[in-house]
């Protein structure tokens, strides 16, 4: 009898397995991918690119900023859900969890490639050469009293000639993505704590009070010299573009795209170039990912092509074409690693999230 039951009960799970999948597949013959506004004018024409050449759906992508990417993958498998996120920072341990959790098990992780992060203004303007303890000090919510005692004040400054005598006489007005957006998570930690530390009062807080240090480090002003602009950076450009004595933050290949617009500042005398930020001179540059569920490949269509093409050396090649487009392409030995680990389907452990 329990024999009998017990194969009743495979047979039914076998059926309810395979009417799943086939319930998956009829859902949507597309890939869904979501995520970085930055990796996003990569990802589109890779999926341009894709499309034509295999006469499958162009991939639909969605800019959502990283956060927010996150979020939307790891809430779990099936057709409703997206099968790529893309990510401009490597995938917190949280969201790991949060995908672990929400049945989103097997990840596959690929590093395409890095970018700079830019304070830029109108090309009207002048450009300015900045260090990231002047950014710390306009930007940060909490500053060093100005009386040179070691204690923590409400940013008081106004202009960054406040901050900085060499700098201009202008009101500090930084437009910038939300704190959803990766680029807003590499701001603050490449160019915000990067200036943060040079305080050592600060810096020996990470020893003694790391939340307070975090804090400090990491959180922006609110009192309307930032001004979250959304995860749109075109946006962003256009409105430099008016107003020639605000800066914006966003990626490096939107000042590729906006030359004859924006220009970059230069940070402790390096400017955000191509060869600055391959070369890793640029201080406030980071790596560019996206993640892959290992689940949906094989039931949505397309998923294994597009992964080769984005890991061909005609697209993420040194001479490829997202070069072409502002993205800084990796090392011949990250690239082949990487490339095995999507073309394999290796899934991430999680260690050392």
């Amino acid at each position: 009898m329990k024999s009998t039951i017990k194969s009743a009960l495979t047979g039914l799970t076998a059926v309810a397995i395979l009417s799943g999948s086939q319930a998956f597949a009829a859902g949507r013959d597309y890939i869904s991918i979501v995520g970085s506004s930055t990796v996003y004018p990569f990802s589109t024409v890779v999926a341009e690119r894709f499309g034509k050449a295999t006469g499958k759906p162009t991939p639909k992508i969605e800019s959502t900023g990283t956060g927010g990417g996150m979020k939307l993958f790891c809430s779990g498998v099936g057709a409703v859900h997206p099968d790529i996120t893309n990510a401009s920072r490597r995938i917190k341990k949280s969201e790991f969890e949060l995908c672990q959790k929400n049945g989103v098990t097997d990840i596959i992780e690929v590093l395409i490639g890095y970018d700079g992060i830019v304070l830029a203004n109108s090309v009207e303007s002048e450009q300015m050469d900045i260090s990231r303890r002047d950014i710390f000090l306009a930007l940060a919510k909490n500053v060093p009293n100005p009386d040179g005692s070691e204690t923590l004040v409400p940013n008081p400054y106004n202009s960054w000639q406040d901050v900085n005598p060499s700098l201009p006489a202008v009101r500090i007005e930084v437009l910038g993505p939300p704190p959803t957006s990766g680029t807003r998570d590499a701001f603050a930690e490449l160019a915000l704590e990067g200036g943060c530390k040079t305080f050592p009062f600060i810096k020996h807080m990470e020893e003694t009070d790391k939340n307070g240090y975090k804090a400090t480090c990491y959180t922006i002003r609110e009192d309307g010299h930032y001004i979250e602009a959304g995860e749109n950076d075109n946006l962003i450009v256009q409105k430099l573009a008016a107003n020639p004595s605000a800066f914006g933050v966003f990626g490096f290949s939107f000042l590729e795209q906006n030359s004859d617009k924006v220009q970059g500042s230069l940070i402790e005398g390096h400017p955000p170039t191509f060869e600055s930020i391959a070369e890793k001179s640029y201080p406030v540059s980071r790596p560019l990912y996206f993640y892959v569920k290992k689940a949906h490949i094989g039931v949505v269509p397309g998923i294994e092509g597009y992964l080769a093409e984005f890991t061909s050396e005609k697209a993420w090649g040194e001479e490829g074409y997202l070069a072409d487009k502002g993205m800084i392409p990796l090392g011949d030995d990250l690239r082949t690693e990487y490339g095995d680990a999507a073309r394999e389907q290796k899934v991430m452990s999680g260690k050392g999230l």
